[in-house]
């Protein structure tokens, strides 16, 4: 340790014989041995303690004890002293203590006035005199009440320091006896005498720094108690008020005393934020055992308080650096004696041709040669911490640097490292500091040093990157830094400085103006800035871990302030290098590099010239990242594939967004080829990203959005939850289980087992069950062996598992690789007529044309595994095909309109075609193909001739739901028993069948796309369809019930056909959806209906209400209110019938009555006990029906439907 400096206010104790280390440590361990070895002015010092250790009884009665006691005994016996001591032990404390306590009290209540003493009666002679003539107990009375006096008074200042005057402590012959004399009255009397305040009242009087240390050392134990109090009871700033320079000096001088708490006293002094003069002067006196050659404590300990995360702290620290600076500068100030220490150590380690000065405490000079030699590399990190410091200082804490300061930190700053990783953290720190702090460079001598440096850093900025083996060197931050100056963007290049440095300073961006100067016009001109990096080495294995400023980050600037297109310089070749060179975690850099990069192929950098754009990658490129090498491995990462990915499908979105700009410019991008598009496994590379989500940050969510915009046919929902059924933890278990040495089969064998069916079933089904045990991605090499061989699956005989089993394979592949897939299984599967003729279909064919699809192979409409995989491309080419016309649309609309534009210039009289008519063709081209769409499948819906003859029956699904069946009814079958014997037949298989499996996946199918949208609903049923469809779509469809919205519209149609199917269509739904709604809607329905019998013509009325009759009684089944208006209806259709044969068939009347008879009489027609009907109809044939007269037919209709009414009415009851 070294000596401390004494200031002003303690000179007085500068001659004392203070308690050495050496002696305090031999009393805190009771070592008697090398108490022993201690000199008599040391000795004489510790006398209190050792003399009541002798006297006392102890509480340790060992054998050991007794030997040292019998050992401090003697060392006791030849010191004349002790005498003294001991008769001062001898006093009676008790009573002592009595009195003291008494004047205590009375001095309270004279209110602090020093009037009489019970301790001491009045004084003949002065305070030194008394004490010198007095016995043991009256020298105790005496430094008691002086003491007491002392402690009073502190406790009575509030805080305010004074300092005392007392002669018994100041008078230098009798202070060792009233030290003697007050460690006996502390260590008696410890209850009236609290150590804590004995310390405080000694640093109000003279020489206090001294008797505070005798009396710890003779009481070791107290020593972190007493700094901690005194510490605690000091002042936030202590070098601003002599009572906290005298307490600073009272505990540096406990701490000489105690070297070994030094430390722990510091970090007290952190804690309490008090007394920050103390924690520097600690750290200046202390001296490690093992010197660390890196970094001083000095350094590490201020860096600390200001570089930590304690913002309190900071700012006591900060004030203490500010304040110190006010005052006028002494040599003796704990501030100036920092400063001069860490100007020390700055120049010590400056090459010494820069600088051999070594200052003084007189005024510094300006020193340092011009010489350019390196900084030693042993001193490497110690300058970066020097350096680190120093911005501190000058921006946290506000220190203003001398001009020695500044000289000697300029020349550090400009001094030139090794090549190593510590030597490019060095540079960049100097760098920063030069931005943060540019008023070091006052002269132009020492400008053009720092334009020299910064050349020399420009020219080294590649060695020092190779050879120190980092990816992040200077270069890079040199390139930001003039991007940003070129750009104006000051308060960038203050975010990257304070970034680099590690701190958060306050820079004014006006300070910045001579630097801007520099770089711009002397260093780095902006030709200069893009030439350089386009030169600079791309970064290898570009990933988030690798932290700092790279190149990539030089290249983004240059991109959006668009640089390199203002002064022609290429920089798609290092764009490319360095996606290629990327791998995970993805760098953050990287998407807003790409998206900037987009935006500079696009947008010309100014209107008047639009030429002024950046090269897009080439296909070849793109192609390249994707292919395999000669080993079947990926030569790019997955990470890369993805970059060109995102590259691709937003650049493709950018181009279309911006079309309407491109034609005002006349320039027309191109725009990358479905090709190309079709060779990119889209879809395998997004399932990957989907388990690297934590990897690439955002690209993948930035995917999905480009694909659900530009490629919905890869989005589909259906995809996503088969996706959870390949990928889940059961398939996952299943592949684990399969055995490592398991039979592997080649495409070739797999062809085989197709090419030999059935015969080879076994095989085949072995070869495909394994399959199953295989992730989507193995699966693709067999992907074409299994879509070729499709076709041979529709023959007879031919196992379900089978078809089932390759269905499940089909949707497994369908993850990864959907839209080759799709292309090749459109081929496979066309009718063997056109296999003949090789038509090969491609990508795009299928996107203009959806319907393709379902020209296949007949069989299909009957294999439910390939019918589901069928229906799964038609619904996905269908979106595409919306995508498809999309892009297509925008990308030829505006070139088209503005070339359109040009050429009609002083043309009167031809306007341009409006935008609107080709969106309403686009439209009605979509519209025209989902409808056709359902039609088709609508019919494939429709049992074949073949079916027919094996009693298959579309109308089983409505069977459970209701008896007769309204649209079944035939002309020669008009009687209930007729209908009923139909409805018993139960077709051959029952619901077990091809065409009712396929039948449910089209109901499915056309459910979704209703959903999606409603118009197709529309559309399709204002077109139209069987109505023997009719049960099997109200059936099938849920989503069906929205026709009840536009079957008012379809009544108002002018044509019979529509009015006749609506009518029929609700029927169904009636019976299917009996809700309020049905309710007005079938009203509606009969309101028409009798209106139209007012108004048709005979022929008419015949074709309009033999086919809608029988849907009366579904109207009356569902909703029975409606019975009135269906038999007034009724009724009034037979009257209007009877009106027109009245003179050809005189048997009309009474059948006129009948009817009358059944609307009055309901109840009247079956018997009480559910017997038969009162009035029979005549059995009639319908050959006799078939040449009598329309009207007469209608009679006998209405008759049939009033008996089935009322006969399902009163079956459900």
């Amino acid at each position: 340790m070294r000596k401390p400096q004494q200031t002003g206010q303690m000179a007085d104790s500068a001659g004392l014989q203070f308690v050495s280390p050496y002696a305090f440590e031999a009393m805190q361990k009771v070592d008697v041995v090398r108490l022993a070895a201690l000199s008599d002015p040391e000795l004489r010092l510790l006398l209190p303690c050792l003399v009541r250790m002798a006297l006392c009884a102890p509480a340790d009665q060992s054998q050991s004890w007794a030997q040292d006691k019998k050992l401090i005994l003697r060392l006791l016996s030849g010191v004349e002293a002790v005498n003294s001591i001991v008769a001062l032990l001898s006093v009676d404390f008790h009573a002592l203590e009595q009195d003291a306590r008494k004047e205590q009290q009375l001095r309270h209540k004279a209110g602090g006035s020093n009037g009489e003493s019970i301790l001491v009666s009045q004084l003949q002679h002065g305070l030194t005199l008394e004490f010198e003539h007095s016995d043991p107990l009256r020298r105790l009375r005496l430094t008691l009440s002086e003491l007491l006096a002392i402690m009073n008074k502190v406790v009575d200042s509030n805080g305010e320091f004074f300092l005392k005057s007392s002669e018994l402590f100041e008078s230098p012959v009798y202070l060792e006896e009233v030290a003697d004399v007050l460690c006996i009255l502390q260590a008696e009397l410890p209850s009236l005498l609290p150590i804590i305040d004995v310390a405080e009242a000694l640093l109000h009087v003279r020489n206090g720094d001294w008797f505070l240390c005798l009396l710890v050392a003779n009481v070791p134990d107290s020593f972190s108690e007493v700094c901690r109090g005194l510490i605690k009871n000091g002042e936030r700033q202590d070098e601003e008020s002599v009572g906290g320079r005298r307490r600073t000096e009272a505990l540096r001088q406990l701490c000489q005393m105690n070297p070994s708490q030094a430390l722990n006293i510091r970090a007290m002094v952190v804690e309490e934020c008090h007394l920050p003069g103390l924690g520097v002067a600690l750290t200046l006196d202390y001296k490690p055992d093992t010197a660390d050659e890196a970094v001083s404590p000095l350094v590490s300990y201020v860096s600390g308080l200001l570089l930590g995360t304690n913002s309190k702290v900071r700012t006591w620290f900060s004030m203490f650096i500010r304040n110190g600076q006010q005052r006028k500068r002494e040599s003796s100030s704990v501030l100036w004696q920092m400063r001069r220490q860490l100007l020390l150590e700055l120049v010590a380690i400056l090459p010494r041709s820069r600088s051999t000065h070594v200052p003084n405490d007189g005024d510094m000079e300006e020193g340092g040669g011009s010489g350019y030699s390196g900084l030693r590399e042993e001193y490497v990190v110690k300058a970066s911490a020097l350096l680190r410091l120093y911005c501190a200082l000058m921006g946290i804490a506000g220190l203003r640097p001398t001009d020695e300061e500044a000289e000697q930190l300029l020349q550090l700053m400009t001094s030139r490292p090794p090549a190593t990783p510590a030597g490019v953290r060095f540079v960049s720190l100097s760098f920063c500091k030069l931005l943060a702090f540019p008023t070091l460079v006052s002269t132009p001598e020492q400008e053009q040093l720092m334009v020299m440096w910064l050349s020399w850093m420009i020219k080294e900025e590649e060695y020092f990157e190779s050879a120190a083996g980092v990816s992040a060197s200077f270069g890079e931050m040199l390139l930001l830094v003039a991007m940003y100056f070129h750009s104006n963007q000051l308060s960038s290049i203050i975010e990257l400085v304070c970034s680099t440095l590690g701190m958060k300073i306050a820079i004014k961006p006006s300070s910045l103006s001579k630097m801007k100067t520099i770089f711009t016009q002397e260093i780095f001109t902006e030709q200069v800035v893009t030439a350089h990096a386009v030169r600079v080495a791309v970064t290898n294995n570009l990933s988030a871990n690798i932290t700092g400023f790279l190149p990539i980050h030089c290249i983004y600037q240059l991109l959006r302030s668009r640089a390199f297109t203002k002064h022609k310089v290429s920089i798609k070749d290092w764009i490319y290098r360095q996606l290629c060179e990327t791998t995970t975690p993805i760098h953050t850099q990287l998407i807003p590099l790409i998206d900037a990069y987009i935006n500079s192929i696009l947008t010309p950098a100014s209107k008047a010239n639009p030429e002024a754009t950046n090269q897009p990658i080439t296909e070849q490129e793109i192609l390249n990242v994707f292919q395999s090498s000669r080993g079947g491995r990926q030569r790019y990462s997955i990470t890369t594939q993805l970059l060109i990915l995102y590259y691709i499908l937003s650049y493709e979105e950018n181009l279309l967004a911006s079309t309407k700009q491109l034609a005002l410019m006349q320039r027309k991008p191109k725009s990358y080829s479905a090709a190309l598009m079709d060779q990119i496994p889209i879809k395998y590379l997004v399932t990957q990203a989907q388990g690297l989500q934590q990897e690439l940050g955002g690209l993948h969510s930035a995917l999905l959005r480009l694909l659900a915009t530009n490629y919905p046919h890869l989005c589909l929902v259906e995809d996503w939850v088969c996706e959870e059924e390949v990928t889940g933890t059961l398939p996952l278990l299943r592949r684990m289980m399969l055995p490592s040495n398991t039979c592997r089969y080649t495409q070739s064998q797999l062809h085989q087992a197709f090419q030999k069916l059935p015969s080879s079933s076994p095989r085949l089904m072995r070869i495909l069950e394994h399959l199953t045990l295989l992730s989507p991605g193995d699966l693709i090499p067999y992907a074409e062996a299994l879509t070729a061989s499709m076709a041979l699956l529709l023959e007879p005989a031919v196992p379900r598992r089978i078809l089932q089993t390759l269905n499940k394979l089909w949707m497994g592949l369908n993850t990864v690789m959907p839209r080759r897939l799709w292309v090749m299984t459109v081929n496979a599967l066309q009718p063997s007529a056109k296999l003949l003729r090789q038509q090969r279909y491609t990508q795009n064919d299928l996107m203009v044309d959806p319907l393709i699809v379902l020209r296949c192979d007949q069989r299909v409409y009957r294999c439910p595994p390939l019918m589901d995989i069928v229906l799964h491309m038609l619904n996905g080419y269908l979106l595409a095909s919306k995508a498809y016309l999309h892009s297509h649309l925008k990308e030829t609309a505006d070139f088209d309109r503005q070339s359109q534009t040009v050429s009609n210039l002083g043309v009167p009289g031809q306007p341009d075609t409006p935008e609107v008519t080709r969106e309403e063709l686009k439209n009605a081209l979509l519209s025209a193909q989902d409808s056709a769409a359902v039609q088709i499948l609508l019919e494939v819906c429709l049992p074949t001739s073949e079916e027919q003859q094996l009693g298959a029956n579309t109308e089983s699904l409505l069977r459970s739901i209701r008896g007769p069946l309204p649209g079944k009814s035939k002309q020669g079958s008009l009687g209930p028993s007729a209908r009923g014997s139909v409805e018993d037949t139960e077709p051959e298989g029952g619901l077990l069948s091809d065409l009712r499996e396929v039948q449910c996946l089209i109901c499915c199918l056309l459910h979704q796309m209703f959903i999606a949208d409603p118009n197709i609903a529309k559309l399709v049923h204002f077109q139209g369809y069987p109505q023997a469809l009719l049960p099997l779509t109200v059936a099938g469809i849920p989503s069906i019930h929205i026709c009840l919205d536009f079957i008012p519209e379809l009544l108002a149609q002018p044509q019979l056909e529509k009015q006749i199917f609506a009518i029929q269509l609700l029927s169904y739904l009636c019976t299917q959806y009996a809700l309020p709604k049905s309710l007005s809607v079938a009203r509606l329905a009969i309101s028409v209906m009798g209106t139209l019998l007012t108004v048709l013509t005979r022929a008419k009325r015949f074709s309009f209400f033999m086919p809608i009759l029988p849907c009366l009684v579904a109207f009356c089944q569902a909703f029975p209110p409606l019975y009135d208006d269906v038999a007034a209806l009724l009724v009034q259709v037979g009257q209007v019938c009877a009106s027109d044969v009245a003179t050809k068939a005189r048997d009309i009347d009474p059948l006129i009555a009948r009817l009358q008879y059944l609307k009055e009489k309901p109840q009247g027609v079956v018997t009480p006990g559910g017997g038969s009907s009162k009035l029979t109809l005549p059995q009639r044939t319908a050959e006799e029906l078939g040449g009598t007269d329309p009207d007469v037919q209608l009679c006998y209709c209405v008759e049939a439907t009033f008996m089935d009414i009322i006969s399902s009415t009163l079956h459900g009851l």
